[in-house]
């Protein structure tokens, strides 16, 4: 044992070296003097940033500490990283847990920023400080002001009134992703739908870019990229006008099928269509329509969609088929939808699986108008095919076309009777971004009773969010009660006017806050172009597949109309997404309210930061869901404190200087191989870490090879991404400096081939012995080598093998 060893005590070798990096500026990139000239060396590594509406739990361990092994890598081969840090601190979750703790949101917010910067150091993470931002920091939120009136200028951001999901309790609107089961996600109040005047993005004008561009995104996870295609939602088919009478007007409906108009036997709105209420005005079960309608428009999207249970209401009146004249009966159904098409669909129950169960539940009629070309149709069923030799019958005119030729001609035919025409419809809606409530970036407009809807001038920003007492909703924007904020002069004409008191969704803020941290101190505009350019896009981008549609979307969004106004010079912002999975404990996803919380510091201050990063990505495949042992982290703190005596032994022993030409050096060159190889090119972190502890096993195998030393040094270099504090501290103990900047070692190539192999050989199946065998020898050696074992001859008796089968460098098997 060597001397001078002391015990391994990770708290306080933590403090010390955090302190180091600290002192040193070890992990601050700053910007090239020169962008456009600067080496293109560079890696740009961001995770999502965090809500500061608590501490850290051990999704942001796992994800942080992802982003920490790739940014450790990256430096030390060679690259400059920029990794930055900051908060996205406006929006629901943080109100939410101002309201919840008690105290304002800006003093509670602060709070948990401070906390959760406390945890970010202690866990070592090598973060850029220079470049921290917080999205509801006057600096921040007046450039995302500046950029919602860029987008106002080219028309992207627009006003208009819109049914909404209200939640009743939080006092907003919500997203439809931010419904469930009819109930808010946050607070399990059932949503109601209003009409307000709301604020919008126009994203729908990105749709066919937002698809056709997917092709840059080959270093994204298919799921996503399916995702996303599913929610933009482009198809091709026809919009068809069904006449009503009561009305005297044509109801527009999209169809991708409209090979199968002439067997819509019934028409059906979505809850949310406008003619609803009309119906329910004149219909003698009106108040039931409007039960109905206010029940079924609470629901998601998604849960209305795939509900199986059909349900909805007859209005008692009719609509005509186009094609035919037939009289068909108006339904109000949740299944159909007001974010897809029109609102309002044509039922084919004869060739549509939802439209069938309607069909039988509530009595219906069903014609079949499609049938195989080779046979005809199975009754009791709905017959959904898209074959483009499925022929067309009780179809008029058109009988015997085929799907694909009657889709064209029918839509033709109703063009030119002015009923139809070709369109291609996108399932994808316009971003709604006003939120009533009073934590969240304020729209920079003002309304004025002469000019109408007025930008701020951008002399006048930030347009400052006001500090107030009562900020909990109560119907309206908390904003609207602040008279003297509200109460402004018009830019325009300069009489009065009134400022604009919805604020924005948070999701706005994350939207560019990645371009923000190129040029977090510019104070002439939200990011240099030079400078931007230069970063971006982002090489590696993790985070979690929740948010996949929302974010990731957005984000794409924004940097699209950007590149189109000129401030950026690419199309994607993120290049390489890596989506890490879920940790459970006790088969469940970690909550408070579940009681299966884990906090870092907890294990921190019993095992130190080092062995929970170690345990955190050794537990499994890092893009998988895991369950958490509560053994784990003090297995990787005894392998940490194994380590600390393995290195303490070898500065007993005189370093040789040999680095090649033993089985330990073999050892250590495979395992330089292996660990950068997963982390570069396969992007896996469990099987590093088992690299290295066999590296480390080894070592303790064989303590007098003489490349000992160079073990021991590369074990430690190469634990150094996971478990930094330790591996500086035992770098420094070998008399090395600075293992931060060290560059990552290099296998020596000549020393991964083997001298020598394990020959297997087997008699009859059964391994009968293990040969130690020169690298390469031709079969016949291999063969004669096998027979002279003695093992091998008592199972062969003196006989002569019927079959012998080889394997080169690996195996001989006798069959007698």
């Amino acid at each position: 044992m060597h001397r001078d060893m002391d015990a391994y005590e990770p708290q306080a070798i933590e403090r010390k070296w955090q302190e180091v990096w600290d002192q040193a500026d070890a992990y601050v990139t700053p910007n090239p003097d020169d962008p456009a000239h600067a080496e293109a060396r560079k890696a740009y590594v961001l995770e999502m940033l965090p809500y500061p509406s608590g501490e850290l739990h051990m999704g942001h361990v796992l994800n942080y500490t992802l982003g920490d092994v790739v940014s450790h890598h990256r430096r030390r081969t060679g690259w400059s990283v920029l990794r930055p840090m900051g908060y996205d601190a406006f929006g629901l979750p943080a109100e939410n847990a101002a309201i919840r703790d008690g105290g304002h949101p800006r003093e509670v917010t602060n709070r948990n920023i401070s906390a959760i910067r406390r945890q970010i150091k202690r866990m070592g993470w090598s973060i850029d400080w220079t470049r921290e931002v917080g999205t509801h920091e006057p600096e921040y939120y007046r450039w995302t002001q500046w950029l919602f009136l860029k987008l106002y200028d080219m028309g992207l951001a627009y006003r208009k009134q819109a049914p909404v999901k209200w939640c009743p309790k939080d006092q907003t609107v919500l997203a439809n992703e931010q419904v469930v089961e009819g109930r808010c996600e946050r607070c399990g109040t059932e949503v109601e739908t209003r009409n307000l005047e709301q604020w919008m993005f126009k994203i729908t004008d990105y749709a066919d870019r937002l698809l056709d561009d997917m092709a840059l995104l080959e270093s994204w996870p298919e799921r996503v990229l399916t995702m996303q295609r599913n929610w933009i939602g482009r198809s091709e088919g026809g919009e068809i006008l069904f006449r009503i009478e009561e009305f005297d007007e044509d109801v527009p409906v999209f169809t991708t099928r409209p090979d199968t108009l002439f067997g819509a036997t019934f028409f059906v709105l979505a809850p949310e269509h406008p003619l609803v209420e009309r119906f329910a005005e004149l219909a003698d079960n009106g108040e039931e329509i409007r039960a109905y309608a206010r029940h079924a428009a609470a629901k998601k999207s998604e849960e209305r969609a795939a509900n199986e249970d059909k349900t909805g209401v007859f209005t008692g009146f009719y609509a005509t088929n186009p094609v035919n004249g037939a009289k068909i009966p108006i339904w109000v159904a949740d299944y159909v939808l007001m974010d897809y098409g029109t609102g309002a669909i044509m039922a084919v129950p004869a060739h549509d699986d939802r439209d069938y169960a309607f069909a039988e539940k509530f009595g219906l009629d069903i014609t079949h108008v499609i049938r195989p070309a080779d046979g005809e149709v199975a009754d009791g069923v709905a017959y959904v095919s898209s074959s483009p030799t499925d022929v067309l019958v009780n179809s008029g005119a058109f009988d015997g076309l085929s799907s694909p030729d009657a889709k064209s001609k029918i839509v033709e035919d109703l063009e030119g009777r002015g009923l139809g025409k070709q369109t291609i419809n996108f399932r994808l809606r316009d971003w709604l971004l006003s939120r009533q409530r009073y934590w969240g970036c304020p729209i920079p407009i003002v309304h004025c009773a002469s000019c109408g809807v007025v930008p701020v001038p951008e002399s006048e920003l930030p347009v400052l969010l006001p500090e107030i007492e009562d900020y909990v909703p109560k119907g309206k924007s908390p904003l609207a009660a602040a008279e003297d904020w509200v109460a402004t002069t018009c830019p325009s004409c300069g009489g009065p006017a009134s400022r604009e008191t919805d604020t924005m969704d948070t999701f706005v803020d994350s939207s560019w806050y990645f371009l923000r941290y190129t040029d977090p101190t510019n104070d002439q505009a939200p990011f240099g172009r030079d400078v931007v350019d230069y970063w971006l896009p982002v090489n590696q981008y993790i985070g979690g597949i929740e948010h996949a549609i929302l974010h990731l979307m957005y984000a794409r969004f924004f940097t699209k109309a950007l590149y189109d106004a000129g401030l950026v010079g690419f199309k994607e912002p993120f290049a390489r997404l890596f989506n890490q999975g879920m940790i459970y404990r006790y088969g469940a996803k970690m909550s408070k309210s579940k009681g299966n919380v884990v906090s870092p510091d907890e294990l921190i201050e019993r095992f130190g930061a080092d062995a929970l990063r170690l345990y955190i990505l050794f537990m499994g495949p890092a893009d998988q869901d895991k369950e958490w042992q509560d053994t784990g982290v003090e297995g990787t703190h005894r392998f940490l404190q194994r380590l600390w005596r393995v290195v303490h032994e070898d500065l007993d022993r005189e370093p040789t200087g040999v680095t090649t030409g033993t089985p330990l050096a073999r050892k250590a060159h495979e395992t330089i191989l292996r660990v950068g190889d997963d982390i570069e090119r396969r992007f896996v972190f469990n099987t590093p870490v088992a690299a290295v502890m066999e590296l480390v096993n080894e070592i303790s195998r064989t303590p007098d090879d003489p490349a000992s030393r160079f073990a021991v040094e590369t074990a430690v270099s190469l634990i150094h991404p996971y478990a930094p504090h330790i591996a500086e501290e035992l770098w420094e103990r070998l008399g090395r400096e600075r293992l931060w900047a060290e560059p990552w070692p290099v296998a020596d190539e000549s020393q991964l081939v083997k001298d020598t192999v394990e020959l297997v050989v087997q008699v009859n199946g059964k391994v009968r012995d293990k040969i130690t065998v020169a690298t390469g020898l031709p079969e016949a050696d291999l063969i004669a080598t096998a027979r002279a074992s003695e093992k091998v001859q008592a199972h062969l008796g003196g006989a002569e093998p019927k079959k012998t089968f080889v394997v080169p460098d690996k195996l001989v098997s006798f069959v007698v």
